[in-house]
């Protein structure tokens, strides 16, 4: 029987810390939630989780250095998955009430608001896989997912397998570039097909 993967939910004070735990635990990890760096350093996987305001997930991820700790784990080709404002802060920038405010800069490009008729995007929405992606794999040509969401980014990463849904205009919903990957919609909170999207994540942690 293979060990169950030892995985940190990276507390910075930004929310869906315990349910984002509870997914991960039902689909074969073991799961701590903390602030500590040497855990999200040294664990399998690292979750960065994020609700809200792009500037103030910033503030409170720069707070507990897990900046850094993202920048080390992807040198070191250490598995991370970012969720929801969690996968926007990876970016360069975010825009929002006509301000700026950096990112961690793993990817260029700038989250804005989406140019959509309804906002927030809340609810469920198909994702088109991309080719080759493997944290889609083997969920069907459409699959559904939650989302929450008033702003995306627009353009993909260079070099990334990205995955798109739309709302008003195309979005990145998904990101997979080694051992950097993003979901924009919460696997946590999307019944079957989320939790087949954290199986196949963890089975490339293991």
């Amino acid at each position: 029987m293979s060990r169950r993967p030892r995985i940190t939910v990276l507390d910075y004070g930004s929310g869906n810390l315990r349910s984002a735990q509870r997914a991960l635990q039902r689909a074969g990890a073991d799961v701590q939630v903390t602030a500590d760096g040497t855990a999200a350093l040294t664990a399998d996987g690292l979750v960065v989780p994020g609700v809200g305001a792009f500037a103030a997930c910033m503030a409170g991820l720069t707070g507990v250095g897990g900046d850094q700790v993202i920048a080390k784990r992807i040198a070191a080709g250490a598995p991370v998955l970012g969720i929801c404002v969690g996968m926007q802060v990876l970016f360069e920038a975010g825009e929002e009430h006509g301000l700026r405010t950096a990112g961690c800069g793993c990817w260029p490009g700038v989250v804005h608001k989406l140019a959509a008729p309804i906002l927030p995007h809340m609810g469920w929405n198909e994702v088109v896989p991309a080719t080759g992606s493997r944290l889609l794999a083997g969920l069907g040509s459409e699959p559904m997912f939650y989302f929450v969401h008033s702003y995306a980014a627009t353009s993909a990463p260079p070099r990334a397998v990205t995955s798109w849904a739309r709302h008003g205009e195309d979005f990145v919903a998904v990101v997979e570039d080694g051992p950097l990957a993003a979901t924009q919609f919460h696997p946590e909170k999307s019944s079957d097909a989320g939790a087949a999207l954290l199986a196949n994540w963890l089975a490339d942690v293991r």
